[in-house]
């Protein structure tokens, strides 16, 4: 086969539990199901941090917070990493992308102290081009909603309201018929386009009929609060913008138009596998599918995504390679990660794969076949001191080095879920007693084993810049390339 075309997607804030593939009870997800029958489906894939530009650094580079540091909604990606897009450009693609990246610039790379992108955190990520910028002021979105007719001029109110408009005026129909648009003037080259689409992220608000395509009173009940006196937990129950409110009522209604926003999103997705059906395109496309990170939903006593609750992590993730239709329709039950997807990109269109990647190529399950020595838990962090930096700590060393304990790591196996606090506090969960964080294990001595194999993580993952090159009499020794 030629050079593939390439349709990578990015939903905002996607549950991986909630499609109607996996199980989930009331949700309807048609298409992303077709797509995974026609593809490979990992139901345990995981994203490796949170909020969103944290979470698409990891994404895009391939590497853990560990190593990329992109800590916040804010913090600059150093120049020095690879990333997809950069890769395709180097394979000789033009990666186009419609909706937004979330990566803050690197100050060495700004056009001078003016630089718009020293003062909007959501850069676009090095190597796109922009077809449709969907950043929050949602410009382009905007202008056509006042050219129909409504008076809205602010975009967050414009989202919120989503619910008293038909679905074809919401934002995730517009970027759809942009999408559209630009294949049907594609010249038959192969082509990169990244869709990112905002929804189901907040504000909860589905759009025309899909706001009441869920009965409120259907709604499934949220996993209860975690009996846990750990002060981290105490301030995001404390945070307006995280805690979830005892109204039963508000609750289901943000689950109900949760399921609206997945639904719709759904049917957009679908109007893009069948343009690329008519065009004859649908066995010449690789397309991956997964989340930046995840929703709680109310889960725990939170809303959207913090702390280290599967909530937040465990996205979708779906990979149809035309090519490898032998494997299409298998699930696959081990650990994955969002930083196998920069990876397995480069595998399927045929290009090395850059040192710095910490994942691997998700390219074994593509063919049918389950590697021995694949991981055996997934791993991901969370880390909040940009609440303190807006506070000002950035000014005083002490709080400064404070700061590196505002931060988590964990790690999720099958049974359990251990988090390895920055301050050295640690929590464990039985999962298997209780897959809704309500059981703790206690002993230390019982989880002793969980704290040495994310030790060992750590020392695994460390960064390997030039660690296998010497400088010797001879010139460098090893690998002195990407």
């Amino acid at each position: 086969m030629r050079r593939p075309n390439v349709l990578f997607v990015t939903l905002d804030q996607f549950r991986g539990d909630h499609l109607s593939c996996v199980g989930h009870p009331l949700v309807r997800t048609p298409n992303l199901d077709a797509l995974a029958r026609e593809g490979v489906l990992f139901r345990r894939h995981y994203s490796q941090a949170a909020p969103c530009a944290p979470g698409r650094a990891c994404l895009y580079t391939g590497t853990y917070q560990a190593n990329n540091r992109v800590v916040g909604n804010g913090t600059p990606l150093d120049r020095r990493f690879d990333n997809i897009a950069l890769m395709a450009r180097r394979e000789g693609y033009e990666p186009t992308l419609f909706g937004y990246t979330d990566q803050a610039i690197d100050p060495a790379d700004a056009a001078g102290p003016d630089d718009r992108w020293l003062r909007d955190w959501e850069g676009l990520l090095p190597g796109f081009d922009w077809e449709l910028e969907l950043t929050e002021a949602h410009t382009p979105w905007m202008v056509w909603l006042r050219q129909l007719g409504y008076d809205i001029v602010d975009p967050i109110r414009a989202l919120a309201t989503e619910h008293e408009r038909p679905a074809d005026h919401s934002v995730t129909t517009f970027m759809t018929d942009q999408v559209l648009e630009w294949l049907d003037r594609r010249d038959g080259h192969p082509w990169f386009a990244h869709l990112s689409y905002l929804r189901p992220h907040p504000p909860y608000s589905a759009p025309g009929d899909h706001a009441a395509a869920y009965p409120v009173e259907a709604m499934l009940p949220a996993a209860p609060p975690v009996d846990d006196d750990h002060p981290l937990l105490a301030a995001m129950r404390s945070n307006r913008e995280l805690a979830a409110p005892d109204d039963p009522a508000w609750l289901a209604r943000l689950r109900s138009h949760y399921l609206g926003m997945i639904s719709q999103l759904d049917e957009q997705l679908g109007r893009v596998w069948t343009a690329l059906r008519d065009r004859d395109e649908w066995d010449r496309t690789v397309i991956i599918v997964t989340a930046d990170h995840g929703e709680q939903l109310g889960d725990q006593g939170l809303i959207q995504k913090a702390g280290w609750f599967d909530a937040s992590y465990h996205v979708p993730g779906i990979v149809r390679d035309p090519t490898r239709s032998h494997a299409h329709g298998s699930t696959v039950d081990a650990f994955t990660e969002n930083v196998d997807v920069f990876p397995t990109l480069c595998d399927l269109i045929g290009a090395p794969i850059p040192r710095q990647c910490d994942g691997r190529s998700l390219s074994p399950w593509l063919n049918g076949s389950s590697p021995d020595d694949w991981r055996d838990a997934a791993v991901y962090e969370w880390d909040w001191r940009d609440q303190l930096l807006q506070l000002g700590a950035r000014d005083e060393w002490p709080a400064r080095r404070g700061l590196a304990r505002q931060h988590l790591t964990v790690r999720r196996t099958l049974d359990h879920a251990y988090v390895q606090f920055g301050n050295g506090d640690w929590r464990c969960y039985d999962l298997t007693a209780n897959p809704a964080y309500g059981l703790r294990v206690d002993d230390p001595a019982a989880v002793m084993g969980h704290a040495q194999a994310l030790l060992g993580w750590r020392q695994e993952i460390s960064d390997r810049t030039h660690t296998s090159t010497l400088i010797t009499a001879d010139g460098p020794l090893g690998i002195t390339r990407r």
